[in-house]
């Protein structure tokens, strides 16, 4: 390769992109950790305080998880913390069904190769701002005045508060279908009511429920949380374990949400990958097994 060639390829490579832009976002995020930081009014100065109280208080919580769960008043501790714990299960399950009944017209409005784009427009707005608004707003605000304290209000919370997201999911899955069978249905005369269902709504079914059984674990965590306002629930419990400083029940509690939600989330992510999945890969399976008995 003569010099001239040598020259030309130096000259046709592309010059490195400026670091500016990464020097100023990186100051900008520094200056806004540091100004909430300043402005959040915290005690930093007792920050080494966490590895040496922490330590004590997580020693008292601990020390009432391994205490004789049949002793007094160890026994009353662990059953009114499972008693909790299935009314913030209650209180999922129904939030997410509400959250679901409610998000399958609303995704099929905000879709946009189903209805018209005003529409579209207007729905996805409305769901937007329904997913801007935290579940302890609709608690506080809206619910607690009219169903008072309890397990209603805070199922009602999450179900509301599921809409948003499940119907927005719901919306872009039903972009994403195969518009063959839609078109297939439509040649063959086929009602819009029948094309919604079996063209569209049967595509997206399995993806749909996965949305579902996600938001329910969402949901839980959201139980507890809620719980802590007087909306029912494990929280409610751990609100007044907190209030009297009883550190044997607080550690009781957050043993029961730690495991609880472990074993949901574990039991769900199998029932949504087995969902998503399909039974293919079984249905192979089986059929060579027969092949290799003959």
């Amino acid at each position: 390769m003569s010099s001239t060639d040598t020259t030309v390829t130096a000259q046709a490579r592309p010059q490195e992109p400026g670091k500016w832009r990464i020097t100023i976002g990186s100051t900008v995020l520094v200056a806004l950790v540091a100004g909430g930081a300043y402005f959040s009014n915290a005690d930093w100065h007792k920050l080494p305080d966490v590895f040496t109280e922490g330590w004590r208080y997580f020693y008292l919580m601990i020390r009432g998880v391994l205490q004789n769960p049949f002793s007094e008043p160890y026994s009353e501790y662990w059953l009114q913390a499972i008693n909790g714990m299935l009314e913030s299960i209650s209180m999922a399950w129904i939030g997410t069904m509400i959250g679901a009944v409610l998000s399958v017209p609303l995704g099929f409005l905000a879709a946009r190769n189903v209805t018209p784009n005003w529409v579209v427009q207007i729905v996805r707005v409305f769901l937007n701002i329904i997913r801007t608004i935290p579940e302890l707003i609709f608690a506080i605000i809206l619910l607690l005045p009219i169903f008072g304290f309890g397990a209603n209000a805070g199922a009602l919370a999450l179900g509301i508060g599921a809409v948003g997201t499940l119907g927005k999911l719901t919306a872009e899955a039903l972009e994403g279908t195969d518009p063959g069978p839609v078109e297939a249905a439509r040649a063959a005369g086929a009602p819009g009511s029948a094309i919604l269902r079996w063209s569209l709504w049967s595509q997206v079914l399995p993806e749909v429920i996965a949305f579902w059984l996600y938001r329910f674990e969402i949901n839980i965590r959201a139980s507890a949380i809620l719980g802590v306002i007087g909306a029912g629930g494990v929280g409610s419990v751990l609100g007044q374990a907190f209030r009297y400083r009883e550190w044997d029940f607080i550690g009781i509690l957050l043993f029961t949400i730690v495991v609880v939600t472990v074993l949901v989330d574990t039991v769900s992510g199998a029932v949504r990958h087995r969902i998503i999945a399909g039974g293919g890969a079984h249905s192979e399976n089986k059929v060579e097994r027969e092949a290799l008995a003959v």
